[in-house]
């Protein structure tokens, strides 16, 4: 059973749960934008933990179980969101992380390496571009210009889930039945799905980073599937030219999604051998 536990941040409750040891380095989950921590598997969790790493994931604000702010009135920025993800790291006593980010997650831990290079140990940026991006977004992100769905209705919400996972997945995606459990589950963890589902769209942005990506001294590991229709393959290309000695891994077959199974064990080997340290640097 995975064990959820309430921690103040920031002003704010986040919801944060662990797998590991904590002795073992820490290996930090952000993810995209209105994305709980339930898409972050809990077997792929597991099995990262088994590597000896202690993984850590949370709900971002706005999701599961963390605080939530009226919806279309999100007052605080994507600055506001990478302090929340140090702000974890605080409360479960770690001080310096490897940090694992998609999408959204990938742009807040790229300001984090920039801004608090102290805290990084080294990056796995996935399915991301920088901040901001390096060309047009090519496809809506999930949940953004879209037909809402009723999201005080849990099955018109389920499906909205659904159906925004499929349409920006691959031929990997899982299956309607297996998405629709994860669906459940984020819905019956939600405080407020339409905030969750629109806040990280509308809030602030932060001061641009890209200048300063050539600043970043963690290593670096790019994380890219060839079929993402939100951040194509050029936008990870730009983000490997301007991070020193970064190393871009193609994920065949991926769309811009979570891991989907079929390449957990490519994933899971390459954030492995990315943290391999396995020792916690004071």
């Amino acid at each position: 059973m995975v064990t959820e536990t309430m921690m103040p941040v920031n002003g704010i409750e986040l919801c944060v749960s662990t797998f590991g040891e904590p002795v073992e380095p820490a290996l930090l989950l952000i993810a995209g934008a209105a994305s709980s921590m339930d898409w972050w598997d809990d077997e792929f969790c597991r099995r990262l933990a088994a590597g000896g790493r202690f993984v850590i994931r949370y709900d971002h604000r706005d999701t599961g179980r963390s605080t939530s702010f009226p919806a279309g009135d999100p007052p605080y920025s994507d600055v506001d969101l990478a302090h929340d993800a140090l702000g974890v790291l605080d409360a479960v006593g770690v001080h310096r992380a490897h940090l694992v980010g998609l999408s959204m997650g990938g742009m807040l831990a790229q300001r984090i390496a920039v801004e608090r290079p102290h805290r990084v140990l080294s990056l796995t940026l996935m399915s991301t571009s920088t901040v901001p991006p390096a060309y047009p977004i090519d496809g809506p992100p999930a949940g953004a210009d879209q037909q809402q769905p009723d999201w005080t209705d849990r099955r018109s919400a389920v499906d909205g889930l659904v159906a925004d996972t499929r349409r920006l997945g691959g031929p990997f995606t899982a299956d309607i039945p297996h998405l629709r459990r994860v669906a459940e589950r984020v819905y019956d963890r939600t405080q407020d799905m339409a905030a969750s589902q629109t806040n990280h769209y509308g809030c602030a942005g932060g001061p641009p980073v890209r200048d300063r990506l050539c600043e970043i001294t963690a290593p670096t590991l790019i994380l890219q599937g060839t079929l993402d229709p939100v951040f194509p393959p050029r936008h990870a290309e730009a983000l490997c030219a301007e991070i020193p000695g970064a190393r871009l891994v193609w994920l065949d077959g991926v769309g811009h999604e979570f891991p989907p199974t079929a390449v957990w064990s490519q994933v899971i080997d390459e954030i492995t051998g990315q943290t391999g340290r396995r020792t916690q640097p004071a």
